[in-house]
This record gives structure tokens, sequence and C-alpha cells, in this order.
């Protein structure tokens, strides 16, 4: 939804053989998935259950371990469920929910958090090799990852500080968006590429 040819083009860009496909024969021969995407919660599930690729996902990442990373849409997907227009069951990989940001406390922020913000580390990760703590990268969102689990990255500042990445086992997932994040994305997205599975 929305952001597959920019991400394909990054990917392009630091000399990644890369193909867009729902097909599942071509998810199963990939060396790692990226999930990503743009727009409701809701949507999104929909669109993956009408294509058959929740239970094929499933085997593939959480089963078999592939190496995998979801953008913007593509991390909230991941956890239990959303809020977002009524509650909406997730992919469950993550025992996490998506709520809306809060705004009462500061009526001076829009609505949507566009634009470029930075991220805090809270533990070194090889997702992040040669990129600064501190680093801008791109948002466009409403809604945030809340979880639990020992399993995040870096926060950020909108409001309140939220998830914006998070990794657990083979899973990698990023609020922002590093194929509209220049330089310092375009290398979050190469050492994506340059990790190695732990099968």
């Amino acid at each position: 939804m929305g952001n597959l040819k920019s991400v394909q083009k990054a990917f392009q860009k630091i000399g990644c053989d890369v193909i867009i496909s729902n097909k599942h024969n071509k998810i199963k021969d990939a060396d790692k998935i990226v999930l990503p995407g743009v727009g409701a919660f809701k949507d999104g599930m929909k669109h993956l259950q009408e294509l058959g690729l929740i239970e094929l996902l499933y085997e593939e990442v959480v089963v078999k371990k592939k190496l995998f990373l979801g953008i913007c849409l593509g991390m909230q997907l991941l956890a239990t469920k959303s809020y977002e227009n009524g509650e909406t069951e997730g992919l469950g990989w993550i025992e996490a929910t998506v709520s809306k940001f809060d705004f009462l406390k500061d009526r001076q922020l829009n609505r949507t958090h566009v634009g470029w913000n930075n991220i805090l580390y809270k533990k070194s990760n090889s997702l992040y090799n040669n990129i600064s703590d501190n680093s801008d990268f791109y948002f466009v969102h409403s809604y945030h990852f809340q979880t639990e689990e020992n399993i995040v990255l870096t926060t950020t500042e909108y409001s309140l500080e939220f998830i914006s990445s998070i990794n657990k086992e083979n899973i990698y997932a990023c609020q922002f968006h590093p194929e509209k994040s220049q330089k310092v994305g375009l290398k979050l997205l190469e050492n994506f590429v340059n990790l190695k599975s732990e099968l």
C-alpha cells in the first residue's frame, strides 16, 4: 500500500536485487522480506488476508526465521491489535498495540507526525552500523507502536517518547521511512541487506 516503488528504488540505489511481488513462490525464494506500507491498519490487514499472505509470511518469517523488515504500516501490522478506526487484529508476531497520538497535552502539534525527526538509541544493533545516535529520519504517521517487550532499538519524541524501531530475533521494523530519509536511510537499508541470518 502506497510506497512500494520508492522502497524498491531505494534498495536498487544501494545495488540490491529486489522485486515487488505478492506471489507465494517469489516470497518463498527471497533471501529477505520487506513489508512497507502507508495507510490504514485495517486496510493493510484486509489486503494481506485477501492475498493469502498472512499464513505464508508467518511460515517464512516466524517459523523459518527469514530476515524481515517492516516499514511504517509494515511495523504496525506486527502488533497484536490496532485501535485505528475501531479495534483490528494484527499479525500478532509481537505482543503490542497501535494507538493514536494523545495530543491533549500539547495542542500546538499537528495530529499527524510528518517530517524529519531524530532517533534516540536504546540499544546497539547492526541495523544502525555507522549511523550516529540522534540521526534524523522522515516520518509520516498518526498512530504509534506500543510494547512491553524488551525489543526497542530507538525512540523518538513527538508530544511523547514513542517507539521508532524494534528488533526481535530475525524481525526488524521502523516507524520512519528509510526510503525517504536520504543518505542515512539508504545506509540503514544497506545494513539490513548485509544482515546475516543466524540459521
